[in-house]
């Protein structure tokens, strides 16, 4: 990883590597991504000289095991190259050298990358422009010399893949030459190993760099919205191993998702508890029944691994003619029933080092007319979930939320009626996405569900938007459906 810069462009006195966006060092959330990877066996940090130990304080609580050394960059990039190169051992490998300001690569990436260096000996990610780009004057750079043709132009990002005899040997014979100067490793390869040929994998627009002002507040926003598609299908033994012998809680479980969560869990050997107003009397809005239901809990089974909250309440209609009560109702079910139950079975989750799994809508991403009260309680749950997920990592606890499309469930086809067929998921397709992320490392994700994704055996297709229902909170006289979410 490189993170030898020093932030003079976004104009701070740390190294830009270290600002935090979403609650964490931009540095710390390269690390993670890395982390997670099944396909990266080391990680070494060049940090700008001057600050190792922001780093090795941000290791210290021992998250990041895969992290073995933290050293002093260069003054160039290519001297950070080399200075890591020289902390290598001579067995030959795969090495991808990643920005450390590009804390928004995907796995996707690293895959495709990876797969890449089983063919080739030097890959590069690179992303099409979407601008004309132009050629200026060497003299003056303010007349247009050539406009470029913009099919055969890539942008470059990071990682930059190699074997390591192939950058190496690139870097010696750079070397030799006085008038060596590359900003970027491929470029050595290019020149001073033209006999080998460079693949190019594609990398992403979110895949940004953080190198102007604009650029932090725009990595922040990112992270906001940051969604992932769900995880990669599992076994049966393997969901059993994940599940058996836990004890999953379910909050508006009577039927839809929350019901097929819980015939999933036990199905896979857990002990699933449900409880909903319909069939527990429970008011998720109340905390004294939280507080009871967990009570319950743990006299029935002594631990808690997982709890799930699907229950909501959809409240239709211009805010300006909701009445107080409604108003009341819905902010209380749709957000402080989340933050009650967050509290309240905390340090039981703490105790199994387990999980919290929150249900959101896709109206987060920006507010709706007539929704105005649903639609800014789910985007606090997104908020909520990713700022427990910070506070709770050195408990071990992990913290998420699923964000589904419309689903087929009995109160939305009562508050809608029949729609056209195939238009809808299945409630059943969004429960397999929840037990999947139940069964996952994930922490801090807002995982989309939707319909044209993969099929709901693959544990990736279910969608829950406004109207899906998993409760019968009532919202008095008007109009409502409690959701799935």
């Amino acid at each position: 990883m490189l993170a030898g810069g020093t932030g003079s462009r976004v104009g701070l006195s740390i190294p830009k590597q270290l600002i935090k966006v979403a609650g964490k060092p931009i540095i710390e959330h390269t690390i993670g991504l890395l982390q997670a990877s099944p396909h990266i066996d080391e990680i070494i940090v060049m940090m700008a000289p001057g600050h190792l130990d922001a780093v090795r304080a941000i290791l210290r609580p021992g998250g990041y095991p895969k992290v073995t050394q933290v050293l002093e960059g260069g003054a160039t990039r290519n001297a950070t190259t080399e200075l890591a190169l020289a902390a290598l051992v001579d067995q030959e490998c795969n090495v991808l050298l990643h920005d450390a300001v590009r804390p928004l690569l995907s796995q996707r990436v690293i895959n495709d990358c990876v797969a890449a260096l089983g063919e080739y000996e030097a890959v590069d990610t690179a992303i099409p422009s979407a601008d004309t780009i132009i050629q200026v004057d060497e003299p003056t750079g303010r007349t247009i010399d050539d406009v470029l043709r913009r099919p055969l132009l890539r942008r470059g990002q990071t990682p930059q893949c190699f074997r390591l005899s192939v950058l190496r040997r690139a870097y010696e014979r750079a070397a030799e030459d006085p008038g060596f100067q590359a900003t970027d490793d491929c470029t050595v390869v290019l020149r001073y190993t033209p006999d080998v040929p460079i693949a190019v994998v594609r990398g992403e627009e979110r895949n940004m760099k953080v190198t102007e002002p604009i650029d932090v507040y725009l990595a922040d926003k990112l992270f906001q919205l940051d969604s992932r598609e769900g995880p990669q299908p599992r076994t049966d033994a393997e969901y059993r191993a994940a599940l058996e012998g836990r004890t999953v809680v379910v909050f508006g479980g009577s039927y839809g998702i929350g019901s097929d969560v819980v015939r999933l869990a036990e199905r896979y050997g857990a002990t699933a508890m449900t409880f909903s107003r319909s069939a527990t009397g429970t008011h998720v809005e109340r905390r004294a029944d939280i507080v009871a239901a967990c009570e319950q809990v743990l006299a029935a089974t002594g631990r808690v691994d997982h709890v799930v909250n699907t229950a909501g309440v959809l409240p239709r209609g211009e805010l300006a003619a909701t009445s107080e009560e409604t108003i009341y109702l819905a902010t209380e079910v749709n957000y402080l029933a989340p933050i009650h139950i967050a509290q309240v079975f905390h340090p039981h989750l703490r105790a199994t080092r387990g999980s919290l799994l929150l249900f959101t809508s896709s109206s987060y991403t920006r507010g709706r007319s007539s929704y105005s009260l649903y639609s800014s309680a789910k985007a606090a749950v997104v908020n909520l979930t990713q700022a427990l997920a910070d506070e709770w990592a050195a408990d071990g606890v992990r913290v998420n939320c699923v964000n589904p499309e419309r689903t087929a469930t009995p109160m939305r086809t009562r508050a809608f009626g029949q729609e056209p067929e195939g238009s809808l998921l299945t409630s059943s397709a969004v429960a397999e996405t929840t037990l999947g992320v139940l069964a996952s490392p994930w922490t801090g994700h807002i995982v989309d569900v939707r319909q044209d994704a993969e099929p709901a055996a693959q544990l990736g297709g279910a969608v829950l938007d406004a109207g899906d229902p998993v409760d019968d909170l009532p919202l008095g006289a008007e109009r409502a459906s409690v959701l799935a979410v």
